[in-house]
């Protein structure tokens, strides 16, 4: 079962069409892996299509909070959210739309990072952030970092736990500035991991800052 899932603003802006394009790989992905999440976006798209239909409306006339916008759904005002097909365990690794992704790259290369891990840049149009396939080799860490921006990790094989919490297929976990953690990948299998970022890792190691350059990370 997914227990952590993008919040609501990320998906604000993702139904709005906001965000960039490695976020929105990331978020894309997510969605297909959780019900849960595909039906706030059927709803934030059914309350954006509300929206546009009233763009001459007064702002007073406007709903204020999300209570106000279910109860016009509750309603009838705003159109009913159409029913979600549930995720089945035949879904692959990658889902839609990040296969397609991995195929246009000629499916996946891993690059060693050294200590059995290893790494795969996604190429996107996206100058803003890095979109990789992460290999947490079973049982073994990552190197304890913070971030210098934001970072989105979504769990796609095996599992991970961290000073946070831990992670399983499906799960999300954004970092910033504020989290040092160092991630460990499950003793049952290794971890795959898609991870978005808009900036550098913060390590706290002084070798993995002199081979950050190299490894691109």
């Amino acid at each position: 079962m997914i227990k952590h899932h993008l919040d609501d603003d990320m998906l604000v802006d993702y139904s709005a069409g906001t965000l960039a394009e490695g976020w929105s790989v990331a978020v894309a992905t997510h969605l297909a892996l959780c019900p849960a999440c595909r039906t706030k976006i059927d709803m934030l798209d059914s309350v954006g299509g509300y929206f546009l239909q009233c763009e001459d409306a007064d702002e007073e006339d406007l709903p204020e909070s999300w209570q106000a916008i279910r109860a016009r759904i509750a309603a009838g005002e705003i159109e009913a959210v159409l029913p979600i097909k549930n995720y089945t365990t035949a879904d692959p690794t990658f889902p839609e739309p990040l296969r397609s992704y991995i195929s246009k790259a000629g499916g996946v290369k891993w690059r060693r990072l050294g200590l059995g891990a290893a790494q795969m840049i996604i190429p996107t149009e996206d100058s803003t952030t890095t979109v990789r396939l992460l290999k947490i080799p079973t049982g073994r860490p990552v190197p304890e970092h913070s971030h210098k921006g934001s970072e989105m990790t979504l769990v796609l094989d095996g599992n991970f736990s961290d000073e946070v919490s831990t992670f399983r297929r499906g799960d999300v976990e954004m970092a910033d500035g504020n989290l040092m953690h160092q991630p460990r990948a499950g003793t049952d299998k290794d971890c795959i991991c898609l991870a978005v970022t808009d900036a550098p890792l913060r390590f706290t190691s002084r070798l993995m800052r002199w081979m950050q350059p190299v490894l691109g990370i």
